[in-house]
């Protein structure tokens, strides 16, 4: 079933440290963070942007102090990328983005450890939208800073401001609240007042038009708390019955329909409320009793009731009583603390960033992906799959499982649809799809689990493309068997049984692109065939037998994509050819190009891995480094950078590679501990970190 996001005991959690239980927790996109009892504030999680405050971008798996802050922290607040902290003395500190200013230092230079906000004194209370913040004083009034696009500011204007500007016309105020990008305010009578962007009716005034400074939100009195999503807010009165409004398309509002509200209405069946807290999609909130309910999107198991099923109506979060406060982070993730003060966690943070209680994935060896799974063979010979299972149930496994049948693998290799191993004994396996004769058993019967390919003998290496597959021999002759022109044989007839590609002699290595193949020789020249525009023989048109590639000597190894190719030379260098508009050809341009080209920039490079539209690459130092498309984080460079790149860069945080490999979207690394770090696309659970979600930097595979 689909409980990835609520799957394991709810102790995940962690305390800020062994000896000082939490007082205080804040959530933001895929981090958080408290204030320890003991006045000190721990931070853990995503850092591409230097949000945990330790002076680095580096993902933290278990919490870490954040330096000055021991001055008596009062409030903490938490934007998708930015955090913030009030001291004892009325002072707020800011760290992380600071790309609109939302730092409030009259910058936009990020910051990695907390910084002064400019001029700001006598501060009560904080909060912190998608890329801006707000504070109010001592004194009632509200003071704002950052992005401005759409008037969350609230200052009569559109235009950032880089230090805090003064809310028009608000006194009064005992408490904030910002979303995504509107703003939401408390006044000591009991009223809400709200402004900014406004599409989905989420300022409550009955309109969808937005606001430059506060309007107050008819009809809400006896209001004592308020929390502002993506595009909906929430309000919580005296009587302890919870309000919603604002865009509902995950059931975000509780009202058991899908329907925007443009004015404050009654969450049905929910009484005793005490606090709540909203996040991107989905809502928390903590009743009197201690206990915790939840609603809206599930996808990721954030509403902690066991399952990923997205609810429109209130649901008991499992297990956890003795609440004293929660948080709704704004990637899937929830937070709340116990009266011990412990830390307790759901949704996509455990999966991600949680020390593991076990380890399946230990002592590996090799592994290959495909386009919606991926494999590994374990020192013990035994196979490992997940993902699409590529079986006649269409079973999607968000957790490695082992593949049955199969002892003695050496290697293995993963087509779009089907699988290859290679055992001790020379001989090859396949599983999965069939239709092109693919697993070369001499039928086109789709195979659930490994049957022997007919005929091979003394192979030494495999290599599987979309509906072919290859195998290289001891002698150094290369076998290929299914469909298309990719084969090498002189037609694009296929064949159910593996045939020699003509010619072919001294092969050290072999690698199958989607409808192409490569060769290389022990000469250090690499050899094509297939479909056109990755073969690199200057032509971008379909070889039905090997052509030599144009221009290249000296080569130790290569990787072939869907329409693109790379090689390696001894010096260390990079080459690409074939398609390039995501820039997988690395060379700063996305024109294809039809023969080798040099990747810019790199250097010292020992292997590489050819995806669907992006490349990677492992230096001698054990880093590894992407290029092409990333809209689906597969070069692992963290949720800000989600384009394509067009020179190479580094994946940070990655050290310690010894082997690589990309499938469809997505990227694997083997370190030298045998352990497999993976990111990118994980529609279909490929990403085997037992979780459904995008991971847009490398995490460890459970």
């Amino acid at each position: 079933g689909e409980d990835a996001g609520a799957q394991g005991d709810m102790d995940a959690g962690t305390s800020a440290d062994a000896g000082s239980a939490v007082a205080l927790v804040a959530a933001g996109s895929g981090f958080g963070f408290g204030r320890a009892r003991d006045g000190t504030v721990w931070a853990w999680g995503n850092n591409e942007n230097g949000q945990l405050g330790d002076g680095t971008t580096a993902v933290r798996l278990t919490p870490v102090l954040i330096q000055g802050l021991a001055d008596g922290v009062t409030a903490l607040a938490a934007g998708n990328y930015h955090s913030l902290a009030v001291k004892g003395d009325g002072t707020v500190w800011a760290w992380g983005s600071n790309n609109a200013g939302e730092l409030g230092d009259g910058t936009t230079i990020g910051k990695l450890t907390p910084v002064q906000v400019a001029g700001l004194t006598a501060v009560a209370a904080l909060a912190a939208g998608e890329s801006y913040s707000l504070a109010v004083k001592a004194d009632g009034t509200v003071w704002a800073w950052g992005n401005n696009d759409v008037g969350q500011l609230g200052d009569g204007t559109r235009t950032a401001k880089l230090t805090p500007v003064q809310v028009q016309g608000l006194t009064g105020v005992t408490a904030l609240a910002g979303g995504y990008g509107h703003s939401l305010a408390l006044n000591q009578d009991g009223t809400v007042w709200a402004w900014g962007s406004n599409y989905s009716g989420q300022l409550g005034d009955g309109t969808t038009t937005a606001r430059l400074t506060p309007q107050q939100v008819p009809g809400l009195t006896g209001v004592t708390a308020l929390s502002a999503g993506n595009s909906y807010s929430l309000a919580l009165k005296q009587d302890g019955t919870v309000w919603a409004w604002g865009g509902n398309n995950s059931g975000e509002l509780g009202d058991g329909t899908t329907t925007a509200r443009l004015t404050p209405q009654q969450v049905p069946g929910l009484t005793g409320v005490a606090a709540l807290s909203a996040g991107n999609q989905y809502a928390l909130v903590l009743k009197q009793d201690g206990t915790v309910w939840a609603w809206g999107d599930n996808y990721s198991g954030q509403l902690g009731d066991g399952t990923t099923t997205h609810r429109r109506t209130p649901v008991q979060v499992q297990g956890l009583t003795g609440v004293t406060s929660l948080a709704a982070g704004g990637n899937d993730t929830a937070f709340a603390v116990k009266q011990d003060g412990t830390v307790w966690v759901w949704g996509s943070f455990p999966q991600r960033f949680a020390n593991p209680t076990r380890s399946l994935l230990t002592n590996c060896s090799q592994m290959d992906s495909g386009d919606r799974h991926a494999l590994a063979v374990k020192a013990d010979g035994t196979a490992w799959i997940w993902g699409s299972l590529l079986d006649e149930t269409s079973t999607r496994q968000i957790n490695p499982v082992q593949v049955a049948g199969l002892t003695g693998v050496t290697s293995l290799a993963a087509g779009d649809d089907h699988n290859l191993a290679l055992t001790q004994d020379g001989t090859v396996w396949a599983w999965g799809s069939n239709g092109g004769g693919a697993l070369g058993d001499g039928t086109t019967t789709y195979r659930a689990t490994p049957v022997q390919v007919q005929g091979l003998g003394g192979v030494i290496a495999v290599a599987a493309g979309n509906y072919h597959s290859i195998a290289r021999k001891a002698d150094g002759t290369v076998w290929a068997w299914g469909s298309g022109a990719a084969l090498g044989n002189g037609t694009s007839e296929g064949s159910l049984i593996p045939v020699q590609v003509p010619g072919l002699t001294a092969v050290v290595a072999v690698a199958a692109g989607r409808e192409h193949t490569l060769a290389l020789k022990s000469d250090g020249t690499v050899w094509a065939w297939g479909y056109g525009r990755g073969l690199g023989d200057g032509m971008g048109v379909e070889q039905l037998t090997p052509v030599k590639v144009v221009g290249l000597t000296n080569v130790v190894a290569l990787s072939a994509g869907m329409l693109h190719s790379l090689a390696l030379k001894v010096d260390g260098t990079v080459w690409a050819w074939g398609t390039n508009y995501s820039g997988q050809l690395g060379d700063d341009t996305w024109v294809e190009v039809f023969t080798p080209m040099q990747v810019r920039g790199l250097t010292g490079v020992t292997a590489l891995a050819a995806g669907r539209l992006h490349s990677m690459a492992l230096k001698a130092d054990g880093t590894v480094w992407g290029w092409g498309d990333n809209f689906n984080g597969q070069l692992g460079l963290g949720p800000l950078h989600n384009n394509s790149w067009y020179t190479p860069v580094q994946v940070p945080g990655l050290m310690d590679v010894v082997a690589l490999t990309a499938g469809d979207v997505h990227s694997f690394a083997v370190k030298t501990d045998g352990t497999i770090w993976a990111w990118g696309g994980n529609y279909s659970g490929q990403l085997g970190l037992g979780i459904p979600d995008i991971a847009s930097l490398p995490l460890q595979i459970r």
